[in-house]
C-alpha cells in the first residue's frame, strides 16, 4: 500500500507545496504518496524538531498585526518581541500572568495570541481552553512556545485547540513558520471551496474532544465547508457511515469505545464507503501505532496541534481524483 501523507511532529506544509505534491505525487483514491522528506518543490527548507520541511517563500504580512504576548520571564518576553520585530511584527503588547491577558483580550481582541506553558496564575492549557469557551475570543489564533516536551504535558494544549507549537529553542526563520501556519486557520481559500464545491461536501468529524472538533470545524468552513457530521468515538461514526454518505472522514486516534486505527480498519474493509479519504488527526507518537495506522489506509496523518494546509492538501486532491 502506498504511503499516506504524514506531517512531521510541528512540521509545516505550505499550501503551494502541498497541492503541487498532491497533484504529482497521487497514485490511488483514497491515497496521498507523499514525503515531507522529499517533496520537489521551489522553497526553502527548515529543521523543526528533527524533521526538515518545505516552506515555499511567500509574501507574508506581518506589519499589521497586532500580538498579545504572553510570558513571565521578562527576559524572554524581551526576546521574543525582538524576535517578532525582526518579521516586522511591531505592535506587541506584553503580559506576565493570564489572567491580565484575558482581561485585556475582552477589552481589545488582538489577531494572534503566543503564549508559554506555565504562567504565574493559569496554565496555557486553561489560557486557550477559556478563549475557546467564550464566544468573541474562541477563533482567535493561539501560539504556544514552550520547551516542554513530554507529551503528558502537551496533549491537553493540543486538545484544548492551540494553533501551533514552537519549540525552544528557536529561530527567527522558524517563528515564521509557526506564524505562518497559526494565521492559516483564520485564511479563507475561495478558489478551493469553488474547485471543490465545497458547500456541497460533507465531513465527518470523530474526536472526543469538542474542542478539538470545534477546531476542525472551524478550519473547514474557512475552506467553505457547511455541512457535518459529528462522532465522539469510532463506534458513533460507524452508525453514521451505515447510514449517510460523506465525501471526507476527519478522525482522531485516541477515542473510547472504538479508536482511531479500529475506524480506518472498518471502513477500508467492512464499509460501503470504503474509498472515502480519512485524514487522522493525533497526537501520537509510538512509531509502531502510527505504522499500524498507515498500514490500515488512512489517506493522510496530521500532528496536533491540526494544520490546515494539510487538510486543503487532502481536500485538493479530490479534484484530480474526480
Amino acid at each position: 500500500m502506498d504511503e499516506p501523507a504524514v506531517l512531521g511532529k510541528y512540521g509545516v506544509y505550505s499550501l503551494f507545496c502541498a497541492l503541487a505534491g498532491a497533484a504529482n505525487e497521487r497514485t490511488k483514491p483514497g491515497i496521498l504518496a507523499t514525503n515531507p522528506n522529499a517533496m520537489a518543490c521551489s522553497g526553502q527548507r527548515y529543521p523543526i524538531m528533527g524533521v526538515f520541511t518545505t516552506v515555499r517563500t511567500m509574501a507574508v504580512y506581518f506589519d499589521s498585526l497586532r500580538v498579545f504576548l504572553i510570558e513571565p520571564s521578562a527576559s524572554l518576553a524581551k526576546f521574543i518581541a525582538a524576535q517578532l520585530d525582526e518579521l516586522g511584527i511591531a505592535i506587541v503588547q506584553t503580559f506576565s500572568n493570564g489572567g491580565d491577558a484575558l482581561q485585556a483580550m475582552r477589552d481589545s481582541r488582538p489577531d494572534v495570541v503566543v503564549s508559554a506553558l506555565y504562567l504565574p496564575d493559569m496554565s496555557g492549557t486553561d489560557l486557550v481552553g477559556t478563549m475557546r469557551r467564550e464566544p468573541e475570543l474562541e477563533h482567535l489564533p493561539f501560539m504556544l512556545i514552550s520547551s516542554e516536551t513530554r507529551p503528558q504535558a502537551l496533549e491537553p494544549v493540543r486538545q484544548a485547540g492551540v494553533c501551533a507549537i514552537l519549540p525552544k529553542p528557536f529561530s527567527t526563520a522558524q517563528l515564521k513558520i509557526a506564524l505562518t501556519t497559526t494565521l492559516d486557520y483564520l485564511g479563507n481559500d475561495g478558489q478551493l471551496a469553488r474547485e471543490l464545491d465545497a458547500e456541497n461536501l460533507r465531513v465527518l468529524l470523530v474526536d472526543d474532544s469538542p474542542s478539538a472538533r470545534k477546531f476542525i470545524r472551524h478550519v473547514l468552513e474557512n475552506l467553505g465547508v457547511c455541512n457535518f457530521l459529528e462522532a465522539e468515538n469510532g463506534r458513533q461514526a460507524k452508525v453514521i457511515l451505515a447510514e449517510t454518505m460523506v465525501d471526507l472522514v476527519v478522525t482522531d486516534y485516541n477515542m473510547p469505545e472504538m479508536d482511531g486505527r479500529e475506524l480506518v480498519e472498518f471502513i477500508r474493509q467492512q464499509s460501503w464507503q470504503a474509498s472515502v479519504p480519512i485524514l487522522m488527526v493525533t497526537s501520537e507518537a509510538d512509531a509502531g501505532r502510527l505504522a499500524a495506522i498507515q498500514e490500515a489506509g488512512v489517506s493522510g496523518i496530521c500532528d496536533k496541534p491540526f494544520e490546515p494546509a494539510l487538510v486543503k492538501k487532502l481536500l485538493a486532491s479530490l479534484i484530480w481524483q474526480g
